[in-house]
C-alpha cells in the first residue's frame, strides 16, 4: 500500500485547508468577500446594538409563498438580524405568515402597516400581488411597524428591491435606537410668528412624534422669545419654524443665535414671498409681494442668503388639476404643468434626500450659498432644472401662464437651477460675538459645538392639505391622486438634525446590480433545461466508456 504523503499538494488541502473550513463552519465566523461590504455592519450600527438592555424581539412578516425577488428581500433580512443577535445576545427575531396565521388584512392594517402590490413577472407574464412586507419591533412593551419595501415612484421592481435592501441596516438598526432609548429628545415648533396653524402642520408633527417628543413653544409673555424662555428652550434638541410671516425682533434673533451656540438643532421653512395658491384659484391672478421677516442679517451669518424671487421650473414641475371644461353639466378636469410648483428630485447621494419621491414645493423662492463661512460645510439638497425663470415681485401670477408654460412674461429673465433645500454643519459663530447685545444674555457662547441647520425657500413644503376641515396626509395631492416625497423628506431632515450616533451615512450604502438578463432567460430557457438534461447524462457515458476502454485495454 502507498505511503500517505503529507508533505503532497492533497496532503497540504487536508491538513491546512479542511480543518479551517470545519473551524469556520462551527464557529459562525462569516468572511465579507463583496466589494460595497454588505454584509458588515459598521461601527455605528454596532454601538447602538449594545445599547441595548432588555429583551427585545423583531417579528418579520415576510414568510410563506412570494416571488424569488422577496425570497431575496427575506434572506437579506434573516442574515441581517442574525448578525444584530451575535452582536447582542438580548436581540432576537422571528419570520411570521400573515396568511398561515389567519392573520386578516384589518388586523395588519391596525398594526400600522400598509398593503404593497407589486408586479412579479414569471414566464413572460405579469400578475400582481399583495403583501405586508413589515417588521414589528417590540420593546418594553412598545411597539413600532417599520415597512423593508421602499415605496419610491419611477423604478421597477427589480430596483425597488435594490433599494430595499440598501435601506435594510439603516430601517431596521435606527428604530432599535429609537425605541430602546431611555429617553427621547424634544423637538420645539416655535408658534408666535404666524405661522403654520395646527391643522396645517399636523401631519408633520405626527410624523416627529414617532421618534421625539414634539410639542409648542410659546413665549411666556404672548409676544416675543425673551430670557423667560430659556429654561424650556435648553429642553429642547431642535427648533423647527415653519412660515414665519410676522418679523423677529433684534431680541429674539440674539436668543435664537445662542439656542444655536449651545447646540440646539433648527429647521427653518421660509416663505420670502406671499404667494397662496387658494387665492389664485378663486380670482384667477394674483399679485405677489414680498415677505420680511428681518432674518437677512442672520441667515447671512450662515452663509446664506433667501432671495424674495418665485422659482419657474419649466423643466421639473408638478400637475395642477383645473376644470376646463363642461359635458353634460359636469365638470370636466385636466391635469396642466405648473411651474410655480417645481418638484424637488434627488440628483446625489446626500442621505437625507436618497431613494424618496420628488418633492414637491409650492412657490418657492431660491438660496444663495455665498461661501467663506469659516467651519461650515454647506450642502445643496434640492434645487430647479437648468431651465428655471425667476420672476421679480411684486408682479402678476396668472393662471393663464399654464397655457405657455415655456414664455418669458414680463420681469421674468432666464436663469441658471436654483438652489430650494440646504444643509449646513460645523461649528457655527456668533453674529452677535462682537456686538454689545451680548452683554444682556447670560453665560454668552461665541461658537457652537458641532452642529447642524437645514433652511428651505419654502414655507409650504410641511404643509397638509385641509379637506372638509381635516387634514390630508403630508404629501398627498388629492385631485392628481399623487404622493409625493414631502413627508419622507422631512422625516430624514429631522433625524438627520438629531443623529448624534451617525446612522444617516447607512442611508447612502449603495449595493451594485447583478441581475440576470430576464430576456436573454426567457429566449435561451428551452435550451439551458435540455442542456442540464443531457450533459450529466453524456459525461456519465464517456466516463464509463473510458473506463471500459482502459479496462479492457489492462485485463483484455
Amino acid at each position: 500500500m502507498k505511503k500517505f504523503n503529507i508533505k503532497s499538494p492533497l496532503g497540504i488541502f487536508l491538513i491546512a485547508v479542511v480543518p479551517l473550513v470545519i473551524l469556520l463552519a462551527y464557529s459562525g465566523i462569516r468572511l465579507d468577500l463583496t466589494k460595497e461590504k454588505r454584509y458588515t455592519l459598521s461601527e455605528s450600527t454596532v454601538k447602538v446594538l449594545e445599547l441595548v438592555k432588555k429583551p427585545l424581539t423583531v417579528d418579520v412578516y415576510l414568510e410563506g409563498d412570494f416571488p424569488a425577488s422577496f425570497k431575496q428581500l427575506q434572506s437579506e433580512t434573516r442574515f441581517m438580524l442574525e448578525e444584530f443577535r451575535k452582536i447582542n445576545p438580548k436581540i432576537d427575531f422571528k419570520f411570521i405568515d400573515p396568511i398561515k396565521t389567519k392573520m386578516s388584512q384589518d388586523t395588519l392594517m391596525a398594526m400600522g402597516m400598509q398593503p404593497s402590490v407589486l408586479p412579479d413577472v414569471k414566464d413572460g407574464k405579469i400578475s400582481q400581488i399583495t403583501l405586508f412586507p413589515y417588521a414589528v419591533i417590540k420593546y418594553n412593551k412598545r411597539g413600532v411597524s417599520i415597512p423593508l419595501v421602499v415605496q419610491q415612484a419611477g423604478i421597477d421592481a427589480d430596483q425597488q428591491l435594490t433599494r430595499s435592501i440598501e435601506g435594510l441596516e439603516y430601517s431596521l438598526v435606527s428604530n432599535i435606537k429609537n425605541i430602546a432609548a431611555d429617553k427621547r429628545k424634544k423637538v420645539g415648533i416655535l408658534v408666535n410668528h404666524d405661522e403654520l396653524s395646527p391643522e396645517e402642520f399636523h401631519g408633520f408633527v405626527q410624523l416627529a412624534m414617532e421618534n421625539y417628543d414634539a410639542g409648542p413653544v410659546i413665549p411666556r409673555n404672548q409676544k416675543e422669545l425673551t430670557l423667560e424662555d430659556l429654561p424650556l428652550l435648553k429642553q429642547m434638541s431642535a427648533l423647527v419654524i415653519a412660515k414665519p410671516r410676522k418679523a423677529f425682533t433684534d431680541n429674539e434673533k440674539v436668543i435664537l443665535d445662542q439656542f444655536i451656540m449651545n447646540g440646539g438643532k433648527t429647521l427653518w421653512m421660509i416663505d420670502a414671498v406671499n404667494a397662496e395658491m387658494d387665492t389664485l384659484t378663486r380670482s384667477q391672478k394674483v399679485m405677489p409681494f414680498p415677505v420680511d421677516i428681518n432674518m437677512t442679517d442672520f441667515f447671512f451669518n450662515y452663509g446664506i442668503r433667501i432671495n424674495p424671487a418665485l422659482v419657474k421650473d419649466v423643466k421639473k414641475f408638478a400637475l395642477l388639476k383645473l376644470v376646463t371644461g363642461e359635458v353634460g353639466g359636469n365638470p370636466q378636469y385636466t391635469s396642466l404643468p405648473w411651474p410655480y410648483f417645481p418638484l424637488g428630485i434627488a440628483e446625489n447621494d446626500n442621505p437625507i434626500t436618497k431613494n424618496i419621491n420628488p418633492v414637491k414645493f409650492e412657490f418657492p423662492t431660491s438660496i444663495d450659498t455665498l461661501g467663506g463661512r469659516k467651519n461650515i460645510k454647506t450642502k445643496v439638497l434640492f434645487e430647479s432644472s437648468e431651465r428655471t425663470l425667476l420672476k421679480q415681485v411684486p408682479n402678476y401670477v396668472d393662471l393663464k401662464e399654464i397655457a405657455s408654460v415655456d414664455s418669458l412674461g414680463q420681469m421674468e429673465k432666464p436663469s441658471t437651477p436654483k438652489i430650494f433645500a440646504v444643509a449646513l454643519e460645523g461649528k457655527f459663530n456668533s453674529a452677535y460675538a462682537s456686538r454689545i447685545e451680548r452683554k444682556g444674555y447670560p453665560g454668552f457662547r461665541s461658537q457652537s459645538p458641532e452642529n447642524k441647520m437645514i433652511v428651505i425657500a419654502d414655507g409650504d413644503v410641511g404643509r397638509s392639505k385641509m379637506h372638509k376641515g381635516e387634514p390630508l396626509p403630508m404629501g398627498i395631492d388629492r385631485l392628481t391622486n399623487q404622493e409625493f416625497g414631502n413627508e419622507q423628506f422631512l422625516r430624514n431632515a429631522l433625524d438627520y438634525l438629531l443623529d448624534d450616533s451617525n446612522l444617516m451615512a447607512l442611508r447612502n450604502r449603495n449595493i451594485e446590480e447583478r441581475l440576470l438578463d430576464r430576456n436573454r432567460i426567457t429566449k435561451e430557457k428551452a435550451n439551458w433545461q435540455w442542456l442540464n438534461l443531457l450533459l450529466p447524462l453524456v459525461v456519465i457515458g464517456l466516463l464509463g466508456g473510458l473506463f471500459f476502454w482502459m479496462r479492457k485495454r489492462k485485463f483484455g
